[in-house]
């Protein structure tokens, strides 16, 4: 693989409460631009998920270790192009993301409490109850910094949208 260059590298973080689509979107844009895909939720320790599945919502300071976690795996890619699904629902915590990433944009998916609900109560095989979906909209602090997308299209509408908009 040719170096990196930091001038050319783009770091989008697929942003939003569950149920939005983070890593859906984040997945299939990444594989549309030829980028590297990161999931989040892959980066939370055991004692999150527990909390989590238990119907327990995370604390900031359960949070910081993740999002520093994946916020060192970001640094360590080499790839060009690099897509990420977090949550990122504060600005403190989009703060320790863009740490060290000056090229980072923030792509915020969103969409009506009901749609959120239905999806998540729809999806199978994952850690994140649909119990915890009023506790992550009480903690969202929308981005004022983000590119806000809709979240009642399609997955490939959003991602040709979005492959539009950044010209890739």
């Amino acid at each position: 693989m040719a170096a990196r260059r930091d001038e050319d590298r783009r770091i989008f973080v697929f942003m939003g409460v569950s149920g939005c689509g983070k890593s859906t979107v984040g997945r299939a844009f990444a594989s549309a631009i030829g980028g590297v895909f990161l999931d989040g939720d892959d980066f939370h320790p055991p004692a999150n998920i527990e909390k989590m599945s238990n119907l327990i919502p995370l604390t900031d300071a359960d949070r910081a270790g993740w999002i520093t976690a994946l916020r060192d795996a970001i640094l360590a890619t080499e790839a060009r192009h690099v897509c990420v699904a977090c949550s990122a629902l504060k600005k403190v915590h989009r703060a320790m993301l863009r740490d060290g990433c000056p090229s980072l944009t923030f792509i915020y998916l969103h969409g009506s409490k009901e749609l959120l609900a239905t999806r998540v109560a729809g999806r199978s095989g994952h850690f994140m109850p649909p119990g915890l979906l009023d506790s992550q909209l009480a903690d969202l602090e929308p981005p004022t910094d983000a590119v806000r997308v809709e979240i009642s299209s399609q997955p490939a509408q959003i991602v040709t949208s979005l492959r539009r908009k950044f010209a890739l």
